[in-house]
């Protein structure tokens, strides 16, 4: 099938290869991938801090960039969550409310729309290494996406999940509230660090690159070995 990306501007400035990653795989299960150049933001940073007529803006251009679109996989269960969660809300009341609910309906996580709508789990990838997944808060708590990316994952040869005993935890980074909340931030990072390290895991997995580069950024300060990987990155490596 014909697979539109909506990468998120996050991971476009600063994890390009995990972009990259998700479009060496699609590709390689044998599916066409686009990706309209136009796209920069789905409008969730003003969305989650109150200004709603801002993120319409913004939306509106995706709602006229995806219109057409087959499926739309974001490798972000915060993006994806902001398009099929809460774009209908954003527009509620408003003229494009049957378009963003249109575009809600096709709209899919990477892992969700692996296991869910491909019946994908093995592809082939291969990592040595013991590993602990992350749930990414918007991924995990409006999407329900927790036992996907698990199932892939368990069919990396060579690669050990080990389940840390704070797997729901935030991270603590949160977009803005990083910012607003620096010190709260830091210390749920803390808290999601020790429970990674009780794991002796080489490798932090998730499925959302800003929860990704919260903790790598915790762990480089500290000194702690332990390596972050987007899920899409595991399952390209060979």
């Amino acid at each position: 099938m014909r697979v539109s990306l909506m990468v998120p501007c996050f991971i476009d400035q600063y994890f390009p290869r995990v972009g990259i990653s998700v479009v060496e795989l699609l590709e390689r299960l044998g599916h066409e991938v686009a990706y309209p150049m136009e796209f920069a933001c789905c409008g969730q940073p003003a969305f989650n801090t109150g200004c709603w007529p801002e993120a319409r803006v913004v939306a509106r251009r995706v709602l006229d960039l995806y219109e057409s679109a087959e499926a739309v996989v974001a490798p972000s269960g915060s993006c994806a969550a902001m398009a099929k969660r809460f774009y209908p809300e954003l527009f509620k009341g408003e003229g494009e409310l049957a378009r963003a609910e249109a575009l809600a309906a096709k709209t899919w996580e990477f892992s969700s729309f692996l296991v869910d709508h491909l019946g994908v789990t093995e592809v082939g990838a291969k990592l040595a290494g013991r590993a602990t997944f992350h749930d990414g808060c918007h991924g995990l708590r409006e999407l329900g996406i927790a036992d996907q990316p698990r199932r892939l994952l368990a069919e990396v040869e060579g690669l050990e999940l080990v389940e840390m005993d704070e797997r729901e935890t935030c991270c603590g980074f949160g977009g803005t509230f990083a910012a607003k909340f620096q010190e709260v931030s830091v210390a749920m990072a803390q808290v999601k660090a020790a429970s990674v390290a009780r794991t002796e895991a080489d490798y932090v997995i998730s499925n959302d690159s800003s929860c990704l580069m919260h903790l790598q950024a915790y762990f480089d300060r500290q000194r702690i070995p332990t390596k972050c990987l987007h899920l899409a990155e595991v399952l390209v490596s060979r």
